[in-house]
């Protein structure tokens, strides 16, 4: 270590030397021994004061030094990077972090496909009264690995009392699909509350419901106390979840906007029709 290095921590004695320096001056050459003991121990005193806020200040200097490198780790990092092709690459996933860490402060959980069935899962087997889901009508409910093992904790659920109301987000054409109707009417029977809504009277539900979420009508509702939530545009990770109560009124209002505009349903003809469609049938 150098000398300018040493000084610092060789502060204390010196000042100490300083001080008894001093006492002894008044003590032997001007004969003041009460001034020579005040001396003495002012400078004492002032020498451990002196030596705690110098240390006070060095390891608030330590800390402060370290959660900025820690801070910018991944900076320097990236500007150690010396081929240009490779910086390009390194902004590119830094943005990607960056995406994911502001659903973080948003209190949202980004899951994989494989996470994010195993979470709506998880959450339906810890729901004790009431599910609110709204779906898109995608094929592989019976036959999808992943999307079948959800729906058996929706039938598990249904077993201990709970209420679930699934609202199927479709265009119109799609009420006389097969593949639909199979769907629709497994669900039914198996006493899901089947609620239907069309495309077309959604078109709008974002801008009514008055909230940031950009959601794909893909979503489910536990006990009105989580989310979890496919996110609209496909990328790195499929869905996300969140437990935080002001996200979860969010997706409640814009339930109650889709609940609103959809359409219950019946059974009736082997064909699961808009109830509404029956009783003009039956006028």
């Amino acid at each position: 270590m150098k000398f300018h290095k040493k000084i610092p921590h060789m502060a204390v004695f010196i000042e100490f030397l300083a001080g008894s320096a001093l006492a002894i001056f008044f003590h032997m050459v001007l004969h003041n021994p009460e001034a020579a003991y005040s001396i003495f121990g002012i400078g004492l005193l002032l020498s451990l004061a002196t030596f705690l806020i110098r240390e006070d200040l060095e390891n608030t200097r330590c800390e402060l030094t370290g959660q900025y490198n820690q801070a910018h780790e991944i900076t320097f990092a990236v500007a150690r990077i010396n081929d240009p092709e490779c910086q390009v690459k390194a902004h590119e996933m830094l943005n990607g972090i960056k995406r994911t860490i502001v659903l973080l402060q948003q209190g949202y959980i980004p899951l994989d496909e494989t996470e994010y069935y195993l979470e709506a899962a998880k959450r339906t087997d810890n729901t004790l009264h009431r599910m609110k889901a709204v779906d898109p009508l995608t094929v592989g409910w019976h036959s999808r690995g992943a999307l079948m093992n959800f729906y058996q904790s929706n039938q598990r659920a249904l077993e201990r009392g709970v209420i679930i109301t699934r609202i199927f987000v479709i265009s119109r054409p799609d009420m006389s699909d097969p593949e639909a109707q199979k769907i629709l009417l497994g669900q039914y029977n198996d006493g899901i509350d089947v609620r239907v809504a069309f495309n077309d009277e959604l078109s709008s539900a974002n801008d009514i419901s008055g909230r940031d979420v950009n959601s794909s009508f893909d979503f489910g509702i536990y006990d009105d106390q989580a989310i979890t939530d496919v996110f609209p545009q496909a990328g790195k990770y499929y869905g996300r979840k969140t437990a935080t109560p002001a996200e979860v009124e969010k997706y409640l209002r814009l339930y109650e906007i889709i609940e609103h505009n959809s359409h219950a349903v019946i059974y009736e003809g082997d064909r699961i029709i808009l109830a509404s469609e029956s009783l003009k049938l039956a006028a």
